[in-house]
């Protein structure tokens, strides 16, 4: 009888371990950086600009999410800031054919959008 209980007693304390410890491990993956968020000033002036940066940022590495606001020009980005830098977003920007900040634009990526997002385009 005694061997028994003592079986089953190790068996608990096996048991309990088993469960302390894949908890610990469910709590090292739920924990991670925060993101985010920065505001770039571009020269984006229409709807397909909108969605030519929008779709642009969304492929940079750890991107969350992209949004543009055409009449203010203002880019929104929420970003997590251990995969990417504010600098590397605006670069990103440059090289969409947009300036960012005060930064201008890559100069072949601007001549090779549509010239209703080209900034000299006297219909904006």
């Amino acid at each position: 009888m005694k061997s028994i209980k003592a079986l089953l007693l190790t068996l608990v304390v096996l048991f309990s371990a088993q469960l302390a410890q894949a908890q610990e491990k469910t709590k090292v993956k739920t924990k991670g950086p925060a993101t985010e968020q920065l505001q770039i000033k571009t020269s984006a002036v229409c709807d397909m600009c909108k969605a030519r940066l929008e779709k642009s940022l969304a492929y940079e590495k750890g991107v969350q999410a992209a949004v543009l606001d055409v009449p203010s020009q203002m880019l929104t980005v929420t970003y997590r800031p251990d995969k990417t830098s504010a600098e590397a977003l605006r670069t990103a920007v440059q090289n969409t054919g947009y300036d960012a900040d005060t930064q201008t634009a890559d100069s072949r990526a601007y001549e090779r959008l549509p010239d209703c997002c080209k900034k000299t385009n006297s219909v904006h």
